[in-house]
């Protein structure tokens, strides 16, 4: 039943200095002068989860241009801006309104890249829904009516007109959102058509204030990217028109350089090129192949039955490496099992700093092969299987290096930084290998493996917790609980945000209690059916709190969650077809 604001109004002042369980009698939808409030969960203390509330705006009221709606990645752009808007007002409309989380009112916005999100939805007509949390006043445990009617009828009010509203920005504000997000996907779309994995626009500014603020510099000192003219292209935007920046093609690419020159600064924009960035980021036009993975060594990290003979073979108590399992992987094999897990899941371009991987995995140069008989060594090094990565699997590689010049001779393109502006020095790095040969010896057993299905355990992944069936937490983007287990994702540096942390935890929860993991589909098989029922159904159909805290998250960090779940068991019987369509 539908009621208005002054009814509300009537209600809470009837609940005044009762228990907090009263406020139970709040919930539903009330009619306000220009929005519908639905009070959808109340909390059960003040010190709880914030109850959850939405508020709807007609296509009228919100009145949202025709222009901003004509795509759905427009639409994306104007949601991510809207909710950002929103989370600042919220922010500073709340204030303390008696004990615990009263007077709290919270959205869960995005940072600087552009997601789709269920926090802010911009329908095909124009109608908008922001789903939010708000504290209900409270004295101890006692209802605060006065202080309620004015958080509901005032503050949150006050929030969405300010926000939510196309009247409230500045003239071709929203459409800025809308084009540059239009834009990007244009541009993204055009890589491998070209031969590309990555394209980073002149002009852009790449470096960020801190390894823990993603925002850009303020203080006017970045050096604007600019691409050095052996490797500029120019693509099309539709709204934008042309632009010329850096292509990175396919094949192995060397980003090298001394310290502090811009290296790892590139290729961490390049790894977050995978999304795309609000105007006024400095990385709105830098896009990477969707299929690009950051890997790296994570010493102590789980790997359940993961075959890592292509790196790791003939290890001391004739361990299995075709189906490696470990509780503490090292750092060697913990990033042979990223680079399989992420080929596993679809990649076709890997990511890699050196001052991130492990050394051993990554080079073993002629001195070490004098000292140490191949015999004795079941490391492979990555140097060694960069390439057939690329020939016989389609992986290209980008990879961060400063001391490793055993790598020139396997790159197709050596990208050299100097004060944050890129180089094309490949025929000089041919030059160097040519006239300096390190007489190192390729160390390539055998064929690269295929890839033999994994089929997780049912009873392996169980999100439950006591008498609850689904019991996810989310501390941070990197760490998530998961039933009993916290699963630790500091190494998956390509998840951005909490509300894809949390939408990767409710679609395991929702592959376990659907029967996506029946114990009969595969890893990709998993990946490929939950990325269906997100395309399909929305968000909405794997968040079984309707809280609007989730935000789309790649199969690829999706993978990497289910990957490093302690409990996780696999069926790794050998490398037989798929049992599954």
């Amino acid at each position: 039943m539908r009621r208005d604001v002054r009814a509300l109004v009537e209600a809470l002042r009837g609940i005044d200095r009762r228990g907090y369980k009263a406020y139970k009698e709040i919930q539903g939808r009330w009619s306000f002068q220009d929005f519908e409030l639905s009070i959808e969960h109340v909390q059960g203390d003040p010190f709880a989860d914030a109850s959850r509330v939405r508020v709807s705006l007609s296509p009228e009221v919100a009145a949202l241009p025709a222009e901003l709606l004509q795509s759905a990645a427009r639409r994306t752009g104007v949601a991510s801006h809207l909710a950002r808007s929103f989370g600042r007002r919220a922010k500073q409309r709340s204030k303390s309104r008696g004990t615990g989380k009263s007077g709290e009112i919270r959205i869960e916005s995005p940072a600087q890249e552009v997601l789709l999100q269920n926090a802010l939805l911009v329908g095909d007509d124009g109608s908008l829904e922001v789903r939010f949390r708000v504290g209900l006043p409270a004295a101890g445990r006692k209802v605060l009516a006065g202080e309620a009617i004015e958080l509901l009828t005032e503050d949150v009010p006050a929030v969405a007109a300010g926000t939510l509203r196309a009247t409230e920005y500045a003239p071709g504000e929203l459409l800025e959102h809308a084009t540059v997000n239009e834009d990007a996907e244009w541009l993204r779309d055009q890589l491998s058509g070209r031969g590309l994995v990555a394209f980073v626009a002149d002009g852009s500014s790449l470096p960020r204030r801190s390894g823990i603020d993603d925002r850009p510099l303020e203080d006017g000192s970045a050096v604007p990217f600019r691409s050095p003219g052996t490797l500029r292209v120019t693509l099309d935007r539709p709204n934008a028109g042309p632009i010329d920046g850096m292509g990175v093609p396919g094949g192995v690419t060397l980003v090298v350089g001394g310290g502090y020159h811009g290296k790892s600064t590139l290729l961490r924009a390049i790894e977050r090129g995978v999304y795309n960035h609000r105007p006024g980021d400095g990385r709105e036009y830098v896009v990477t192949d969707r299929t690009a993975v950051k890997v790296r060594a994570e010493d102590g990290r789980a790997v359940a039955g993961v075959d890592i003979s292509a790196f790791i073979d003939g290890l001391p108590q004739g361990q299995d490496t075709r189906a490696f399992s470990t509780s503490n992987a090292s750092g060697s094999t913990s990033q042979a099992a990223a680079i399989v897990e992420a080929r596993e899941a679809g990649a076709k371009v890997l990511l890699v700093d050196e001052d991130t991987a492990a050394t051993n995995f990554m080079i073993r140069d002629r001195r070490m092969q004098a000292l140490v008989p191949k015999e004795g060594e079941p490391i492979t090094p990555f140097v060694d299987r960069v390439r057939q990565l690329h020939s016989d699997a389609g992986m290209s590689s980008i990879l961060v290096l400063g001391g490793s010049g055993d790598y020139l001779d396997v790159a197709d393109t050596v990208i050299a930084m100097r004060d944050y502006r890129p180089e094309d020095v490949t025929d000089r790095a041919r030059t160097v290998a040519a006239e300096l040969p390190t007489g190192r010896i390729a160390e390539i057993p055998d064929a690269l493996p295929g890839l033999g299905a994994r089929r997780p355990d049912p009873d392996s992944v169980d999100p439950s917790k006591g008498r609850r069936a689904v019991s996810i937490r989310v501390h941070a983007a990197d760490r998530l609980t998961f039933g009993h287990q916290e699963v630790e994702l500091a190494g998956v540096s390509q998840l951005v945000s909490r509300a894809q942390a949390r939408a990767i935890g409710q679609a395991l929860a929702y592959a376990k209690r659907g029967g996506i993991v029946d114990g009969d589909r595969s890893v990709p098989e998993i990946l490929d059916a939950l990325e269906r029922v997100c395309r399909d159904r929305g968000l909405d159909a794997i968040d079984d709190l309707g809280a609007g805290e989730l935000a789309e998250f790649r199969r690829f960090e999706l993978a990497a969650a289910l990957n490093r779940l302690r409990t996780l068991r696999v069926d790794t019987e050998s490398s037989a077809p798929s049992r599954r369509g």
